[in-house]
């Protein structure tokens, strides 16, 4: 009976426009808690007069956080939950914020990825002191993660359908472990053996907090490729590939170790120190371009990587509102190297805003400078077209350079939202209730890359990029995001594309 009337209470506060909650959050609070506390500890429920006070008290506009309870949680640690919270035992919550408040530490809590859900409930209240105990309930994800690697060689899925006419030699083959919680602290372990196109050992571990204040995590990372198939050029804004069955074309070794330091909830530093040493055949710069390396057949350097980041997204695989700020900086070479010498800044911005229970929009602007105006090797020119830096429509092409910007813009509607349950269908308790959001949306994308060395026979360099197109994205379990686009370029040109996101 306690906990319905509690959780009741919450949810009619909830439920209650925004400029009314504190007077009606007054009203139950006089009502409904002294029956819970009573319920709760066999304390006598206190008389009218007593009610009367109390309601005329000015501690009726505050709540005091006097314990917290964590239930659910099996393998993460309580202090890891704990960290994502904005109010700590002993501190108080004014009553016209107190739905908000708890809303977005839930959301703070989903944000670890280490969940599938998190409520926070009321467990007790002390009426004459307005002294609350707060339940944290939550049910742990699924953090291993070990799977067979069948997966292109090719920088995304639409060139190999395209490019290459969905070749199946053109595939890694190999397995891939992850751990994402592997000791309860949030530390994430990321193994690769990979055989195939590309052969492939890789080891990170992230451990986000080691001191008593849990401000202080460690990274490590290790990384070693041999590799057959090269691409070596960049022609009509295409890679061009070489293979050689016989011996590597290109062998990288990355060895690396670095600091972050979270003092506030939403303020991340990251420091990155690593050693780095690559090597590629003779043929590739004797026959296909002396410029990969510009000084010969190897990139031996130390590169150093600063990354400040701000991140206030409410939901962070799939924004609805807030904003994102990150900027980095690196230096490869340190001065140190004749290998390499450069020194690059970038930064992004995203503003996320919703307008009603279905429409919301997404702005993002990102560009990147070379703060050394002199020539790089063509290997590390890579601009738009490479990972997470793309227009939409230009999916097939790859735009090097020395700078580039670009903005998107992704006005979304709701059309579904629900929660499947699999039942006896699904084994793991952790997936089965699956939540499922379906949403239309309309993108517009602009870019420019400035190319002032590599520009010839690259007519997409030095140009206005424009890209739009409607599709359908589909969020899974909270953080596993599908695109389905039809998108357009500035060439006229029209094609559909597939996009995906996991949050591990």
């Amino acid at each position: 009976m306690k906990r319905k009337i509690l959780i009741n209470l919450r949810r009619a506060i909830l439920f209650t426009g925004s400029s009314l909650r504190p007077a009606v959050a007054k009203m139950l609070l006089i009502t409904l808690l002294p029956l819970s506390a009573a319920g709760q500890s066999g304390e006598p429920v206190p008389h009218d007069s007593e009610i009367s006070n109390a309601a005329g008290a000015e501690s009726l506009d505050f709540i005091t956080v006097r314990n917290i309870y964590i239930a659910g949680n099996k393998r993460t640690k309580n202090d890891i939950i704990l960290r994502e919270l904005d109010f700590a035992e002993g501190d108080t919550i004014a009553l016209s914020t107190l739905t908000d408040r708890l809303l977005k530490n839930e959301l703070n809590v989903m944000n670890t990825g280490l969940f599938t859900s998190a409520r926070i409930n009321f467990k007790e209240w002390k009426g004459e002191t307005n002294e609350v105990g707060l339940l944290i309930e939550v049910m742990e994800g699924w953090y291993v993660f070990p799977f067979p690697i069948v997966e292109l060689a090719d920088r995304n899925f639409n060139v190999w359908w395209e490019t290459y006419n969905r070749s199946l030699r053109r595939l890694n083959l190999g397995i891939r472990f992850y751990h994402t919680n592997f000791t309860g602290r949030r530390d994430q372990l990321k193994t690769v053996i990979q055989f195939g196109f590309t052969k492939k050992y890789e080891l990170i571990y992230t451990l986000p907090y080691f001191n008593r204040n849990k401000t202080l995590g460690l990274n490590f990372n290790f990384l070693h490729t041999r590799e057959k198939e090269i691409g070596f050029n960049t022609v009509n804004n295409e890679l061009l590939f070489h293979r050689n069955n016989e011996r590597p074309l290109l062998q990288r070794f990355r060895l690396g170790g670095g600091l972050l330091y979270r003092r506030r909830l939403n303020v991340f530093h990251k420091w990155n120190l690593s050693l780095h040493n690559y090597k590629i055949d003779e043929t590739v710069r004797q026959e296909l371009n002396p410029d990969f390396f510009l000084n010969g057949l190897k990139q031996q350097y130390l590169a150093f990587n600063y990354n400040f980041t701000i991140d206030k997204r409410d939901i962070r695989p799939y924004p609805m509102h807030g904003f994102y700020f990150e900027t980095n900086l690196q230096y490869l070479g340190l001065g140190l190297s004749d290998d390499i010498n450069a020194l690059n800044v970038s930064a992004q911005f995203q503003k996320y805003f919703t307008f009603s229970d279905r429409w919301s929009l997404g702005l993002m602007v990102k560009g990147k400078t070379g703060l050394i105006r002199e020539k790089q090797p063509y290997y590390n020119s890579a601009a738009l077209g490479y990972f997470d830096d793309f227009i939409r429509g230009y999916e097939l092409y790859v735009i090097d350079g020395l700078d580039y910007a670009y903005h998107k813009g992704n006005l979304r509607f709701k059309l579904l939202d629900k929660e499947l349950n699999w039942g006896k269908y699904m084994k793991l308790e952790s997936f089965k209730k699956m939540p499922v959001k379906v949403f239309l949306s309309l993108r517009n994308e602009l870019g420019y890359v400035n190319n002032p060395f590599y520009k010839t026979g690259n007519p997409l360099s030095n140009e206005l990029l424009w890209g739009a197109g409607v599709g359908v994205d589909l969020v899974l379990y909270y953080d596993k995001v599908f695109n389905f686009e039809f998108s357009r370029n500035h060439l006229n040109e029209y094609g559909f594309f597939l996009h995906w996101t996991f949050s591990f």
